[in-house]
């Protein structure tokens, strides 16, 4: 073989390596990118599982069988959460979720954990928790995981309306 051939032979192997490194890069790089992918959907998908079972409770303990339509027979703005004895899954209105904090692990995607808060709120303002009762609460579930680089929030306003 010349020195022509050989340097050929060289150059070939060279910009083979080079392709090999980009693509291994970029693989690697997708890799990443699609796990965190599932990681989102994941959380979002405990976040959003976690409102619809919420949603799904009586507004306040006290309107449980009996309707209200005063203010001040709803539960204090200080009292929200689960009523004495309650314990979840086992809850019976919205609020209980106050305090909420889970953990769920999963095999290929790790430990999630979970908090929920309850608040009342304005509904002209609904991002601001209010210091009075109101005909509103507001759930925020945040979902986050060491394996994740962002946490995951999701709301949901729950109004009470009484027609006669």
């Amino acid at each position: 073989m010349s020195t022509g051939q050989m340097m050929l032979v060289l150059g070939a192997m060279a910009l083979l390596s080079i392709v090999m490194l980009s693509s291994n890069r970029a693989y690697t790089t997708t890799g990443k990118t699609i796990l965190y992918s599932e990681l989102g959907i994941t959380a979002i998908s405990l976040s959003t599982s976690m409102i619809q079972e919420a949603e799904e409770k009586s507004f306040d303990h006290n309107t449980f069988n009996t309707p209200v339509t005063s203010l001040a027979s709803l539960t204090p703005v200080n009292s929200l959460g689960p009523e004495s004895g309650e314990v979840y899954p086992d809850f019976d209105d919205f609020d209980d979720y106050n305090g909420l904090s889970l953990s769920q692990t999963y095999q290929n995607s790790g430990t999630f954990n979970i908090k929920c808060s309850v608040c009342y709120v304005d509904t002209s303002n609904p991002s601001v928790a209010s210091s009075s009762i109101t005909w509103s609460k507001k759930l925020t579930v945040t979902v986050t995981s060491p394996s994740m680089l962002d946490t995951i929030t999701g709301f949901y306003i729950y109004s009470y309306f009484y027609f006669r």
